[in-house]
């Protein structure tokens, strides 16, 4: 088992090993969070693995209790929140009682965001089941719900007690959700890691045929980086925005396109736009655009924008973007792999022109 700590205000673990999943309940006894625990779950994973870990739970000797939601990004809102509060409330869980989160993205955001404001807050615990929330959204404690106006808008800082990553439910994963999270994995070699870069230049094959090694060490690095940057800004004060990087642009485009894309792929598609910028601004010290592209293709990830989005929209939904700071819209660019810089206000008419170019011909700075 490998183990990572996220030293934030207060301290945790993120545990990695395939197979962990069994040994969750025995671990949660020795915690001791709560004398009652609610497992939430989206509609899909409660058949896959949630009935599954509530027997363990209770075989365990632990007294829990199942709550599910539709899945999908359009349950990621306050009526869900409130439906599974109040069911909570009507099966009697008091402040003493802790919450599980056991699936993807936008059950951890719920399940957290839930755990932060329930009878003032309660504990909660991670178990991600993607790809995506293994290597990002489980770790750092944002939680949050969407609004028309935009993703995550609603939402607090609210650290687990624990994340405990079971890379051997990946083998339940959708193929394009195992993409969805590589884009991510590819964010912090861009950001942070050269050497993570070049590690998925090199195993891109190994790792869309779910190789366990492969998987093992890509989440392992990506929890490492992301522990050390949460680890020296927990509330997003200054530093840990470059985790930000090719979201700038990709929840514009998530938004733009109804929610429909798939996350990872909006991302990729904004990575690419912010290496493209970084490059047309003169950021950029070295060539990255034609590298990151050639990676994502790779990785079967997309890099560009569908035909049918206006291109109009997509820039006005940058305003409503949390990366809008100050008053002013920052993007994360690239002096290089490795070295992000903030840049405030580009010029609309270059986002313009990139935005589409991407959606036409193959885009080059």
């Amino acid at each position: 088992m490998k183990i990572l700590e996220v030293k934030t205000g207060r301290p945790y673990e993120i545990l990695i090993e395939g197979g962990l999943l069994t040994e969750v309940p025995e671990d949660l006894k020795r915690l001791n969070l709560g004398y009652r625990y609610a497992l939430i779950s989206d509609s899909q994973v409660a058949d896959l693995l949630a009935e599954d870990l509530l027997r363990l739970l209770r075989e365990a000797g632990l007294s829990a209790e199942l709550f599910v939601f539709p899945a999908g990004e359009a349950s990621k809102n306050m009526d869900t929140i409130v439906n599974l509060a109040r069911q909570m409330l009507q099966k009697g869980f008091d402040r003493k009682c802790a919450i599980i989160a056991l699936g993807g993205g936008v059950t951890g955001d719920l399940a957290g965001f839930l755990a932060s404001i329930y009878l003032r807050g309660v504990p909660y615990v991670q178990i991600p089941t993607s790809l995506l929330a293994q290597v990002d959204s489980s770790v750092g404690g944002k939680t949050g719900v969407d609004l028309p106006e935009g993703k995550n808008l609603l939402g607090t800082f609210y650290q687990p007690w624990r994340v405990y990553i079971d890379y051997g439910v990946l083998s339940t994963l959708p193929f394009e959700h195992l993409k969805n999270g590589l884009a991510e994995v590819v964010k912090y070699g861009c950001i942070s890691s050269p050497n993570l870069f070049e590690y998925l230049e090199e195993r891109s094959q190994k790792l869309l045929n779910y190789d366990a090694e492969s998987l093992e060490h890509i989440i392992y690095e990506s929890c490492r980086l992301k522990a050390e940057v949460v680890s020296r800004d927990e509330k997003e004060g200054g530093l840990r925005r470059i985790l930000n990087f090719g979201h700038t642009l990709g929840h514009a485009i998530e938004a733009a396109a109804n929610y429909e894309i798939l996350h990872g792929f909006c991302v990729s598609i904004g990575m690419v736009a912010a290496a493209i910028l970084s490059e047309r601004l003169g950021v950029a010290e070295e060539e990255i655009s034609l590298r990151l592209i050639k990676l994502l293709e790779d990785l079967g990830l997309p890099t560009r924008i569908p035909q049918d989005l206006d291109t109009d929209e997509i820039l006005s939904f940058l305003r409503a973007d949390k990366k809008v700071w100050k008053g002013k819209l920052t993007f994360i660019l690239l002096k290089r792999l490795g070295e992000p810089v903030f840049y405030e206000e580009p010029p609309q008419q270059i986002l313009k022109e990139i935005v589409e170019a991407l959606k036409t011909q193959k885009a080059t700075s």
